[in-house]
């Protein structure tokens, strides 16, 4: 029968918390570069305009179908030979994951646009907006409303994919995990205090994201 040790876990705290700094701070790159980038992506799917939708339409097919992990190997490992220049495990990790959330995110964007009522675009020509003003001042601010709920669950969703970089040997939580366990020959309690750290982190902003769903069915 095992016996529980976390006294080796706890002896390589300060490879944990550089892990999980790590883990931080590929999470913000993701999160701002994914939801912004399918943001453009989004408006791009909602255009009529094939010189928009179209290539935001191919970006999102071909993001959403292939795996997130093929994809920060690809960056790391074939990238380079097609370009003149290498490319770190952080800026691959922050590619392939990125790329993908914003293909996800970008439907989510287009759908909470398209949520809106086909009269509240004419009520903002009768005044003589353009579509870019409408956009800005009177649909956007409505759908983004109800696609938060969304977004947070997808900003969830990122945090996880972070542990996706230990492939490329970003130093993140999961990778410290892997060198602390072949350390000590102690897998078990170094991936339960991953697992456990992952949910101190994640359990209030799920919360977060149940309270905001209460508060916008109140308010609809």
């Amino acid at each position: 029968m095992a016996q529980w040790d976390f006294a080796s876990v706890l002896a390589n705290s300060d490879a944990l918390l550089a892990g999980a700094l790590g883990t931080l701070h590929l999470f913000a790159i993701c999160l701002v570069a994914g939801l912004g980038l399918g943001m453009v992506v989004g408006l791009g799917r909602y255009s009529h305009r094939r010189l928009f939708s179209w290539p935001a339409t191919a970006f999102v097919e071909f993001f959403r179908n292939t795996p997130v992990l093929v994809q920060i190997l690809w960056f790391y490992f074939a990238l380079p030979i097609l370009a003149p220049f290498a490319i770190s495990p952080l800026a691959a990790a922050a590619l392939g994951i990125s790329l993908n959330s914003a293909a996800f995110a970008a439907e989510i964007y287009r759908g909470g646009i398209q949520s809106i009522d086909r009269g509240q675009w004419d009520g903002a020509r009768a005044i003589g907006m353009s579509w870019s003003q409408a956009m800005r001042r009177i649909i956007l601010p409505q759908a983004l409303k109800r696609m938060t709920p969304a977004l947070t669950n997808r900003a969830i969703e990122i945090f996880k994919m972070t542990t996706l970089a230990s492939a490329v040997a970003y130093v993140e939580l999961l990778q410290q995990a892997k060198l602390i366990a072949s350390l000590n020959f102690n897998p078990i309690e170094a991936y339960t205090a991953v697992a456990v750290i992952f949910f101190v982190f994640l359990w209030p902003l799920v919360q977060a994201t149940y309270w905001l769903e209460r508060r916008l069915a109140r308010d609809e």
